[in-house]
């Protein structure tokens, strides 16, 4: 008998406990991707373009035999299973809003071909919902959230993907559909994709820059971060197997690295909880008529978008957006606290831009920490947390190497000088931009509009 493993955010072999069940189950395992055209099309050409590298290169470890179909999930999933004769359709669970109607929806159908969805795992360590206080209810912040999520704990990882190559036999299904062309943006260089790569920069974190992580990650001059929030996003990696490799190794470096895991599955429980928060805030904090709008709104927008506001960490971090798909987390507050509170500007069109041009472009993330940044989040006291774009650069940039390699406009100013370019004549960055507001003046509006809602 043949079961299905439905692949989605777990792009690999190994640790994936859902595909072991589909062997378990089956025997042989029809490794399926439904290609579904409103996903493919609502995405971002970053996220398409690392989607189609990451179906090659989980091809290659299947031996050929992914089989791509294109479609609504509603209708591929229960003819496929019908085609192949599989009574079990295996997946790791999807929490986000849309995940789970979509489930829902295809367990119904499934059961209308004679099938059952079965799910096992998901992509988070603890599966949001899980974690819960002493009263039954869902965190509200994240400390008490972490120590919660920690003492709850986590199962070991499964098998790694050499055991699972041994172990799983992949049946061939036919031809595949073809995965849509997906260039990259011109400009853009995309990391390797696939659980190799995954590892393989894990291992290099683990074997370098994660004994001064603690120290360095808000340095975006320094290559100190691990990266792996692309391959997180897509399930090249499960944070289960960094937790058990953490779980041997002490410091405060290790400590630090496990607590990014832990706002990753706080972020998820959140909108697990509150799937309203994709798009609206979690908590009004400033009159509606405070918010920049119309023209106005949108040429702010487009300077902010183009990295061209005048303020150097600033324009480098959404340069670098445009370079990478991805930005160093540091400067990913700096922007969205300057978007939000220096230009007045919702953070919903902050949050669609990060959709369209990151490549780890991940919902409860990305919807969640621009909530934390904008202070309508999940968080104790937000309404004066005002990042302040020229000591942020001064602090975390302090040589200013970060911001010389973005903004070429400024790469003959030295030093931390370059964090303040309107201070020297005009002269020693001629083509660089004027600031487009005065940041302590903004500061100052948005605390008043704050302080008029409290």
């Amino acid at each position: 008998m043949t079961a299905i493993h439905w692949f989605r955010r777990d792009l690999r072999l190994g640790d994936n406990p859902a595909l072991h069940s589909a062997a378990e189950a089956g025997g042989d395992v029809l490794a399926l991707y439904v290609l579904d055209p409103r996903i493919w099309e609502s995405a971002g050409a970053p996220r398409r373009a690392y989607l189609a590298r990451s179906l090659a290169a989980l091809d290659a470890q299947t031996g050929g035999r992914l089989l791509v179909r294109h479609g609504d999930p509603r209708d591929v999933v229960p003819a496929v299973a019908r085609e192949v004769g599989a009574e079990q359709v295996h997946v790791a669970a999807s929490y986000e809003p849309f995940g789970r109607r979509r489930d829902d929806d295809v367990e119904w159908q499934l059961e209308d071909a004679g099938a059952a969805l079965v799910r096992t795992g998901s992509a988070y360590a603890v599966a949001p919902g899980r974690v819960r206080n002493g009263s039954g209810a869902d965190y509200k912040v994240f400390t008490p959230f972490r120590r919660a999520w920690a003492e709850h704990g986590w199962r070991a990882p499964a098998p790694d993907a050499a055991a699972t190559a041994r172990d799983v036999t992949f049946v061939d299904a036919g031809r595949s559909d073809a995965v849509p062309d997906a260039p990259v943006p011109d400009g853009l260089e995309l990391p390797e994709a696939g659980e190799h790569a995954a590892l393989d920069r894990w291992r290099a974190m683990l074997d370098g820059p994660l004994s001064h992580y603690a120290d360095e990650r808000d340095r975006p001059d320094l290559d100190s971060t691990s990266r792996l929030s692309v391959p997180l996003k897509w399930g090249e990696i499960h944070p289960r197997t960094i937790l058990a490799d953490l779980a041997h190794r002490r410091g405060e470096g290790a400590d630090t690295f496990r607590s990014q895991i832990a706002w990753r599955e706080f972020h998820a429980d959140v909108l697990h909880h509150n799937p309203t928060a994709r798009r609206e805030s979690l908590t009004p904090v400033v009159p509606e008529a405070s918010w920049a709008s119309g023209d106005a709104e949108q040429r702010l927008l487009d300077a902010w978008a183009h990295g061209r506001t005048g303020y150097p960490v600033v324009d480098a971090g959404m340069r670098q957006l445009r370079a990478e798909g991805w930005m160093h987390n540091r400067v990913r507050m700096v922007v969205a606290s300057f978007l939000v509170k220096d230009l007045h500007v919702r953070w919903q069109r902050g949050a669609d831009h990060f959709m369209a041009w990151l490549a780890d472009g991940d919902v409860p993330q990305n919807q969640l920490n621009w909530q934390w940044v904008a202070g309508t989040g999940r968080d104790a006291a937000p309404y004066f947390r005002v990042f302040n774009p020229v000591t942020q650069g001064v602090k975390f940039d302090p040589h200013g190497h970060y911001v010389r390699r973005w903004v070429p406009e400024l790469r003959d100013i030295p030093g931390k000088a370059v964090h303040e370019p309107w201070k020297l004549p005009r002269s020693a960055a001629p083509d660089y931009a004027e600031r487009l507001v005065d940041h302590a003046h903004e500061r100052q509006v948005a605390l008043g509009a704050y302080q008029s809602m409290r």
